[in-house]
């Protein structure tokens, strides 16, 4: 869980995208944050403080007067127990009144009383948005060092299209993730490859494999948390693009090598991921092979070339690692493949414990041995792997 204990103010104000806040209680939760919501008066005329307090788990605060608080203040011992305040929807009265330093209400006071980081994620009509009052405002939040996610643009309630949608609830969980995330690659440019590669025999039939391209994915996702910018060159995978990610899609090992020795030159780390055919068909057909035109066509097989030792040879190599997946002898394999193409860390694993699916278990090689990583899913063997990339870098 990538936020567990991590408290967060979940601040929800008045508008009919108070209604996602509900999902993002759930997702934040099982992400294992301890989430209290407070709401304004006009958020509880869109969604009940019970709908709330069910998928929390804990009483919804409403009011800065709320008995419950002994001491009568609310804002301050909210505020005080948080690691974030996030504001989901954020109004434009609420922007507003945050921009000026007003405390009229519970969320408000608690907000200017905070000593935590803010996170407002805006949501209003377009027109609302575009205002120059409220774009004022913007910028001045932007001064303050509040972090503004969204809006998007998009069909919204009123009927009309453009800039002022919330953020989906999962989007903003990513930005949540990535907030918290440790910037250990702050500033860096991270190459990946992912997903396999397909050969094409006629139009309709190819050589490709069972990757399923989480893994890589999962390294784009959790580079991208750490502060990376990421490029993903991802073969032909039903996975969508994590959030911050530039992805280049390719089909056939030569359009990988070719997008990957295009960024290479740039890349400060480059981590080659996947299931990449060793081979292709040489007299690949332009139509479709037929059964009926008798015996059985002969498939020519030529090598396809090596991307990770083309970008290790590089006279200016960014940071490679490597991929080994494996049926057997894992170490030694790995660690051939290791000094064979002479990269500085090989992440490696046997097909049998994870290949295609959602968990996996790997084993980190490097010159000072074997690092095996308890069994675990993808997404928290990728942050591991990307902790062991920050250190081996920073020691270069």
């Amino acid at each position: 869980m990538e936020l567990q204990g991590k408290r967060i103010v979940l601040g929800v104000t008045g508008g009919i995208a108070a209604y996602k806040a509900a999902e993002l209680v759930r997702l934040l939760g099982k992400q294992g944050a301890d989430v209290q919501v407070a709401m304004t008066e006009g958020a509880t005329h869109f969604v009940t403080a019970t709908t709330f307090q069910a998928l929390s788990g804990k009483p919804v605060y409403l009011d800065q007067w709320d008995a419950r608080m002994p001491n009568a203040m609310a804002h301050i011992d909210l505020s005080r127990q948080a690691d974030l305040i996030l504001v989901a929807p954020a109004s434009a009265d609420f922007m507003a009144r945050i921009a000026n330093g007003l405390a009229d209400d519970l969320l408000a006071t608690m907000v200017l009383a905070r000593t935590c980081p803010l996170m407002l994620a805006p949501a209003m009509n377009r027109q609302m948005w575009e205002n120059s009052a409220t774009q004022r405002n913007v910028a001045t939040l932007a001064e303050d060092g509040v972090a503004l996610i969204g809006p998007a643009c998009g069909e919204q309630a009123c009927g009309e299209v453009g800039a002022g949608r919330m953020l989906e609830p999962e989007e903003i969980l990513e930005e949540v993730i990535t907030f918290f995330a440790p910037k250990v690659l702050s500033g860096k440019k991270v190459l990946i490859t992912a997903g396999p590669t397909f050969e094409a025999i006629d139009p309709v039939r190819g050589i490709t494999n069972l990757s399923s391209g989480r893994m890589g994915y999962a390294l784009a996702r959790a580079a991208q948390h750490t502060g990376a910018d990421v490029t993903l060159v991802s073969g032909p995978v039903a996975l969508p693009v994590p959030a911050g990610v530039c992805r280049v899609p390719v089909r056939s090992a030569l359009e990988m090598h070719e997008a990957v020795m295009q960024a290479a030159g740039q890349a400060d780390v480059f981590i080659a991921v996947a299931a990449v055919a060793d081979y292709r068909v040489a007299n690949a057909a332009d139509h479709k092979l037929k059964k009926d035109h008798g015996g059985v066509p002969a498939i020519e097989l030529v090598e396809n070339p090596d991307i990770l030792a083309d970008v290790a040879s590089l006279p200016a190599a960014p940071f490679c690692v490597g991929f080994a997946a494996e049926s057997q002898n894992l170490e030694a394999y790995a660690q051939a493949k290791r000094q064979k193409k002479k990269v500085p860390l090989i992440a490696g694993n046997l097909i049998q414990d994870g290949f295609g699916g959602d968990d996996n278990r790997i084993t980190l090689f490097d010159d000072q041995g074997a690092h095996p990583l308890v069994p675990a899913p993808k997404y928290v063997l990728a942050r591991q792997l990307i902790e062991h990339i920050a250190k081996l870098t920073g020691n270069r």
